[in-house]
């Protein structure tokens, strides 16, 4: 494919990055980015909680390690606040101008982290993460899976936000949350987040190309 020409496509694509901590989907995330953007797509790479002025300033409540303990009602509405305000200022802009959007984070990580982390009524969250997400789903999501134990050891000595610091017991119910939920949704594949960062992200792209070829999503 040529490298600075424009390609086309026939409606917007948005995918999805998620993972425990120390997964290395953010990694991925961007990697994907630079990929598809030297390939000329039109694509945009945002961040959650986070990419927009307001949804910046929920990010470093949430999860700034010197933060005031948050109470987890008030964490997962933090959280969808953020979201809320990035769907709305740039995820659905982006989408209806025809672009390809990856998001490191989004709906999954409220159901893996606060469903099955912190307990609350799965279903009770899915039907949060829908209206605050104004019902934009992604199309792919990529779950970077690795043991606890590598994402733990990949973390260890370096400075820890406030959800990182929850341990290995929070980190193990979130590991089963993302693979419940890999269950239930096709969109979401599951990429072996072990090997090298350039290998790991050879298979991300062999999946997108995959999707864009067969939804008829290029123009």
């Amino acid at each position: 494919m040529e490298k600075n020409r424009t390609l086309r496509l026939a409606r917007g694509v948005f995918a999805t990055f998620e993972g425990i901590d120390g997964s290395g989907k953010t990694t991925q995330a961007k990697l994907l980015f630079q990929n598809l953007e030297k390939e000329g797509w039109p694509v945009v790479l945002f961040r959650e909680p986070g990419g927009t002025a307001v949804a910046e300033k929920l990010r470093d409540i949430l999860l700034n390690e010197k933060s005031e303990p948050i109470a987890p009602r008030a964490e997962i509405l933090l959280y969808i606040a953020s979201r809320a305000q990035l769907v709305e200022q740039k995820i659905a802009p982006a989408l209806k101008a025809k672009k390809l959007v990856i998001c490191d984070r989004y709906v999954d990580s409220t159901t893996a982290y606060q469903a099955y982390g912190r307990g609350f009524d799965p279903t009770w969250v899915e039907k949060l993460n829908s209206w605050g997400s104004s019902q934009i789903l992604p199309d792919l999501t990529f779950l970077i899976d690795v043991p606890v134990s590598i994402g733990l050891a990949r973390k260890k000595g370096k400075l820890l936000d406030r959800l990182e610091r929850e341990g290995k017991k929070f980190e193990l119910k979130v590991f089963k949350g993302y693979h419940q939920l890999a269950k239930r949704h096709r969109r979401i594949c599951i990429i072996n987040g072990t090997p090298v960062p350039p290998e790991v992200a050879k298979a991300v792209k062999k999946v997108m190309d995959g999707y864009l070829k067969k939804s008829k999503s290029v123009g």
